[in-house]
Parts: C-alpha cells; sequence; structure tokens
C-alpha cells in the first residue's frame, strides 16, 4: 500500500526541522558520561562498536550471539536487542545496519561521523507495519543508501527506550521514521518525520532531498572547525612572535644597559686614574712637586706638606692659589682635587697663619 509522493510530502513537510527536549531519564544518562563500549553494542559479529572510519556495514547481518546486558544501567537505556531479534526473527537479516546502543550513543557517532541519524520506531501489532518492513525497509535500495549515507537505529514504539523516543517524538501514525541531526544539550534537531506506508523510492528520494537540502550543515561545520582551527593556529602564531619580539626588544635593552655600565665604569676608571700635578711653594723659598689622583681630597697634600716637616711650617696654614686669589684651609678639606680645578696642575703657596 502506498500514497502519491506529492500526498505523502505533504504530510511530512509540515513537521519538518524542530527542536524537541530529550526525556529526563536519557538526558541524565548524558549527563553521566556513560561509556559507549560498556553497553557492548555496536557491529554485532564483533560484540563492540566499529573504529572510527569503519567500513560500510554489509547488507545482510547475522547476530547468533546477544551482547550481555550491562546490570549497571538502567532497563529502559539498555540496547534494544528485543527489537534486533524480533525483527531479523519475522523479516530475515537484510535491513539497515541498525546500532545496538543506547540512542544517545548513536547520536554521538553521528555527531563524530558527520552524519543524520535514522530513527525507525517499530509497532509490531500495527497493520501497516509488515508491508513497511518487507517492501520497503529490507529492499536493497534502502538498505544500500542508509547503509552508506546515515546511522540507523531502531526501537520498539511501546518498549524500553523506543517508548520513551515514541513519548518525545509523538508519532500520530506507524510506520514512523524521522532523520535527527545531532545536537548540542538535551534537544532533538528532528530535520524530518515520515509516517504512514512509503515505496523504496518515496523513502529513498526523500532521504536523498534530505541530504542535499540539509547535508551541507556538516560541511559548514567542517569548514568552522577548520576556520577555529587555523584561526588558533594564527593567534599561537602571533603569540609567538609577540614572545619573540619582547624578549628580543628585552635583550637588545639588556644589552644598551651593559654598554651604558660599561662606559660608565670605563669614565669612572679614567677619572680615577687621571692624575693632578701639584707644585707647592714654601715660605722659605723651597719648592716641592707631588702627584694625585684627581679624585684625592685636598686634605691629602695638606697631610703631604706636613709629612715633609719643613722649617718654618708649623701647623697654622693654608694653601692659596693666585690668578685668580683662593684660599683653601680646613673648610675646603673634603674637596676633591677634581672639584677644586687642580686639574691636570695646579701651582699653591703655603700662607703661615
Amino acid at each position: 500500500m502506498s500514497r502519491p509522493l506529492e500526498t505523502l510530502e505533504a504530510s511530512c513537510t509540515g513537521l519538518v526541522r524542530r527542536m524537541v527536549s530529550l526525556p529526563r531519564a536519557i538526558s541524565r544518562a548524558m549527563d553521566q558520561g556513560l561509556d559507549l563500549m560498556r553497553v557492548g553494542g555496536g557491529r554485532r559479529n564483533h560484540h563492540q562498536f566499529p573504529p572510527p572510519n569503519y567500513p560500510v556495514p554489509p547488507h545482510h547481518h547475522q547476530y547468533h550471539h546477544r551482547p550481555p546486558l550491562d546490570h549497571s544501567i538502567p532497563n529502559y537505556l539498555q540496547p534494544d536487542l528485543g527489537f534486533l531479534a524480533g525483527f531479523e526473527q519475522q523479516y530475515g537479516t537484510t535491513h539497515p545496519f541498525f546500532y545496538a546502543c543506547r540512542f544517545i550513543d548513536a547520536l554521538k557517532m553521528a555527531r563524530d561521523e558527520q552524519k543524520f541519524v535514522f530513527l525507525y520506531l517499530h509497532s509490531p501489532n500495527h497493520p501497516f507495519t509488515p508491508h513497511f518492513c518487507k517492501d520497503t525497509l529490507c529492499t536493497e535500495v534502502v538498505v544500500q543508501f542508509l547503509d552508506a549515507n546515515f546511522v540507523s537505529w531502531g526501537g520498539v514504539a511501546d518498549h524500553g527506550e523506543g517508548l520513551h523516543m515514541a513519548t518525545t517524538l509523538r508519532p500520530a501514525s506507524f510506520p514512523f521514521c524521522a532523520v535527527v541531526a545531532p545536537s548540542s544539550g538535551h534537544n532533538l534537531d528532528v530535520v524530518q518525520q515520515m509516517e504512514g506506508p512509503v515505496t523504496p523510492e518515496e523513502l529513498v528520494e526523500m532521504l536523498h532531498t534530505i541530504l542535499e537540502e540539509r547535508g551541507s550543515m556538516f560541511g559548514n561545520q567542517r569548514a568552522q572547525a577548520e576556520e577555529k582551527r587555523m584561526a588558533d593556529v594564527r593567534l599561537r602564531q602571533e603569540q609567538d612572535a609577540a614572545y619573540s619580539a619582547s624578549l628580543q626588544a628585552d635583550q637588545e635593552k639588556e644589552k644598551v644597559s651593559k654598554l651604558e655600565k660599561d662606559k660608565q665604569r670605563q669614565e669612572n676608571a679614567a677619572t680615577n686614574a687621571r692624575q693632578s700635578q701639584i707644585l707647592i711653594r714654601f715660605p722659605n723659598g723651597e719648592r716641592k712637586e707631588k702627584s694625585f689622583s684627581s679624585v684625592d681630597k685636598i686634605k691629602v697634600i695638606f697631610k703631604f706638606i706636613d709629612s715633609l716637616g719643613v722649617a718654618g711650617v708649623g701647623e697654622n696654614y693654608r694653601l692659596v692659589s693666585s690668578f685668580p686669589r683662593k684660599v683653601y684651609g680646613v673648610g675646603q678639606w673634603g674637596m676633591t682635587l677634581k672639584d677644586a680645578g687642580f686639574c691636570p696642575e695646579k701651582t699653591l703657596f703655603i700662607e703661615l697663619v
């Protein structure tokens, strides 16, 4: 039983792209961050999820051994193994690759692989279900298209997590399928809901249209991620360049400071090494000459004179310079020869007091 594509699209497009909130129990499980591997779902031949970039699953799935349940997880969040077992028992093993995992883990896989989730809620007792499963969902064209382009997840509409999803999405009739985009937070981004029987061609055409119209969002996400990565790289490069420039500037300042200090030390050394030639004339006509450092104090000249013991020169005397005349006594003892103007040479007279 099928309906014209126009009628089907009119019934579906009214629900295009809406946000619904996940049930609280599922949201709490997302918050707890339960490990995907603990569920034991994934590629059913291996009892684990496939690694990244896994090949497209085969179209004939065998499921002779069921993965054990993890009793630390609530029953309504366990992989819906009853759906897979009942579906294969009634319709065989040729069907889309339904991942035996929680729905939130299917969303995680879809986000990582940048795909949509194809969600199927199975209503075993609905009169349209057998026809849809045998003649549409399990046909080779639908299986190949879903396995190549979607992450498929299924659940029984009146049991376990499938019941929670049915309560969230509120299907008006069955068969019920939905295309869900990975979304942040505890919301579902429902891109398209499909209710009622459809032919394989109609289903593939609708899914293909969704990929054409909405699939660009993944390209935009990749472009945004690449743009962010490049922005981070540029920021690190700018920070490294700024640090190098700052380090170089500090090194230059340190170099200039060292040069200035070296220059000052050299100047001080030159000043200290500069000599002042002093000629002293005594009252009795004697003359004595002595070299002093320019940084020596005038007091050293007095000590030098006292050490000579020249006759007629007692303790009370002062030094006098002519042209212009200046007198140097005890009050000038702390003055350096350089400050007194005695460099490079000076003639002083002893004047008795």
